[in-house]
């Protein structure tokens, strides 16, 4: 599976879920495991002229023509992932994260601050759960889903009121940069290359040492502004180098699910998946719309 850069698909998540085990090999001078000498058929198999094991019986050339006509297994019925799976439980997720925002909507304004504080806090800690996790637990991933709605949508009812209506550009802004990266990614035109994994590294490590600095400088009194050092033209910058990794992020994603297919995974990771590109659209929905508040607060 290849490895992306969000932390959710590395480790344990698809890396070697289909390989099978080596064959054992026989020392030197002996016959290998598992073979048979010439002129003897392999075990399960009956001599010429024998009926072998499991061998159908008593049947029909009509129930063979039948048999042999029915198509082949595919990846659903093996119990592998696909395409359909990570969508059907990505929607399933986002559908989870919208209830969760639309509770903000019916509640006054101060309960959805605090639900926004509830949601940010429960969030991370079923973020750091779930991403640590060896197996997948639909249930966390859609509590997390159900928790980031209720942060999202208190961010964007308290935002939406100094600003209005940076609410739906925030949605049109991260539908648009999701298509954009999609189409992008399927073209062939965007690739998560070792170089350019490189660079998002390094630049995500930078950013979050930012965001670490410029949260405490907000939580200590240092600095009087709304959003701290991201204000004024350093805010603009650095929001839009935010926007850039979180779409790099998505690129990530999208290689990790197309590896995941492709080696065919077990299916209960198709969670694994949804829930990565849940929490890098949370990330990318919340750097647009602080760049969009940020811009408007500026006007």
């Amino acid at each position: 599976m290849a490895l992306g850069g969000n932390p959710i698909f590395n480790g344990k998540s698809f890396r070697g879920a289909t390989q099978a085990p080596p064959v054992p090999q026989a020392p030197y001078g002996h016959q290998p495991y598992g073979q048979q000498p010439y002129g003897q058929a392999p075990y399960g198999q009956a001599p010429y002229g024998q009926q072998g094991y499991g061998q159908p019986q008593n049947m029909t050339d009509e129930q063979l023509r039948q048999m042999y006509n029915q198509p082949a297994a595919g990846p659903a019925d093996t119990g592998r992932m696909t395409y359909d799976d990570v969508i059907i439980k990505t929607a399933a997720c986002l559908g989870v994260l919208l209830v969760g925002a639309g509770v903000t909507m019916f509640v006054g304004l101060g309960l959805a601050s605090m639900l926004m504080i509830v949601g940010a806090l429960g969030g991370f800690v079923l973020a750091l759960v779930n991403t640590f996790k060896k197996q997948p637990s639909p249930a966390l991933i859609l509590a997390y889903a159900g928790l980031e709605g209720l942060f999202l949508g208190g961010l964007t009812r308290v935002l939406d009121t100094m600003y209005p209506g940076v609410g739906l550009q925030a949605v049109i802004g991260t539908l648009s940069v999701f298509t954009v990266t999609l189409l992008l990614f399927k073209s062939g035109k965007v690739r998560a290359t070792p170089k350019a994994m490189k660079f998002f590294m390094i630049a995500l490590a930078g950013y979050a040492l930012f965001s670490v600095v410029n949260l405490v400088m907000m939580l200590t009194g240092l600095t009087s502004e709304p959003f701290g050092l991201r204000s004024g033209i350093i805010g603009v910058v650095i929001g839009v180098l935010a926007i850039g990794l979180a779409a790099f992020s998505l690129v990530m994603d999208f290689t990790s699910i197309e590896a995941g297919v492709q080696s065919g995974a077990p299916q209960r990771f198709s969670w694994t998946a949804a829930f990565g590109l849940t929490v890098t659209l949370v990330w990318l929905y919340v750097e647009i719309i602080r760049l969009l508040a940020i811009l408007r607060g500026e006007d």
